[in-house]
């Protein structure tokens, strides 16, 4: 799945000392913090477990879903189920497993949220009250992600602050927003130790998910198998993105530091901004003779909503945020993760199922 470039990633993180101080209690120098994962088996749940069991130990990190694990899952460190609209369920493994950190990945992204408005609002706002109180109750460390669709029209695109208006128009982004307010809200009325990163589009080598930046994923799948694309975007859509590891190394780094450095508990987070007609440039370099048509969609509407370049000056300064990965690098990573990790596997089992 994820790169085997992680093996880098470890190693730098590895002389880092983990910070892991919470307001209200502090996670014993003898031992690492217990860390649950919701959500776990979206986007970023798995390689962010793989990362944090590089750091912390495989029996300290626990992967959680309603969905079945595949072998692979269950065979890279714990796994159980979990229900995060099930309030009872969640206390039972915050007790039982000693859980001092929570990182809730659970949420329907912003394309498949449009589809199915009721669902999105018990996953991404009934979900995020459970885990907020429950943080609450237990004094957890709690990170919720945010995004760039937290941002509405009526928000300045180029660049984008770290604090303005937003108000989103989808039920995505209203239902980030309400995770940013709710969370700093119970940070200044009870001392949680809320944590909140607005990521951009997310960039990685597993198939898209539903979200509306997921264009910049799924060409690499279709240029590599079929030499051509439909883009749902228009070529001049211009939108923040972000590499996987760069994302999850800023979730990392942002889970370590220290409470007297952040100034807010919501950042802004970013490492390039670019449109499609510029990324299928840089992958033509690679696939010759790739053909790209265009035909925007409905999440068109959505994109020309949101932030064309994302301020992240608050980050830089306060816990010393860098990206690693630009646009060209990134596409070479990803031609290579995706020839590597889908197009040759799935050419190897076409041969033996021939033979």
């Amino acid at each position: 799945m994820w790169r085997k470039c992680l093996s880098s990633l470890v190693a730098s993180q590895r002389q880092m000392q983990p910070v892991v101080r919470l307001l209200h209690q502090r996670v014993p120098a003898s031992r690492p913090p217990k860390i649950l994962i919701t959500g776990g088996l979206g986007q970023l749940g798995i390689e962010c477990a793989k990362l944090m069991r590089s750091q912390y130990g495989s029996e300290n990190v626990i992967l959680s879903d309603i969905i079945k694990p595949s072998q692979a899952v269950l065979e890279n460190g714990p796994y159980i189920f979990a229900d995060i609209l099930d309030f009872k369920g969640l206390q039972k493994i915050v007790v039982n497993e000693r859980i001092d950190w929570l990182i809730h990945f659970s949420a329907l992204l912003s394309a498949v949220g449009e589809q199915n408005v009721p669902l999105a609002v018990r996953v991404n706002i009934e979900g995020v009250h459970n885990v907020i109180e429950l943080a609450k109750q237990y004094k957890l460390r709690i990170f919720v992600p945010s995004t760039i669709g937290a941002f509405g029209p009526d928000s300045p695109r180029n660049p984008t602050p770290n604090v303005t208006i937003q108000r989103p128009r989808t039920i995505y982004g209203v239902s980030k927003v309400h995770a940013e307010l709710i969370g700093e809200y119970y940070y200044h009325k009870f001392g949680l130790d809320f944590r909140c990163l607005r990521f951009p589009g997310v960039i990685s080598s597993d198939p898209p998910g539903g979200g509306t930046t997921d264009y910049a994923v799924a060409v690499f799948h279709e240029a590599l198998r079929h030499g051509k694309y439909t883009c749902y975007l228009r070529p001049d859509t211009r939108l923040p993105m972000m590499y996987i590891e760069d994302c999850l190394r800023a979730l990392l780094e942002f889970m370590r530091a220290p409470n007297e450095k952040l100034k807010r508990r919501v950042y802004n987070v970013t490492a390039m901004s670019f449109t499609p007609e510029e990324l299928v440039d840089k992958l033509s370099k690679h696939v010759p003779h790739l053909h790209v048509t265009y035909k925007p969609d409905s999440r068109q509407s959505i994109a020309d909503s949101w932030p064309q370049v994302f301020d992240d000056s608050d980050a830089r300064r306060d816990w010393h945020w860098q990206h690693k990965y630009d646009l060209d690098n990134l596409v070479d990573f990803m031609v290579k993760d995706v020839q590597e990790n889908y197009i040759n596997v799935e050419n190897g089992e076409r041969q033996t199922l021939t033979i």
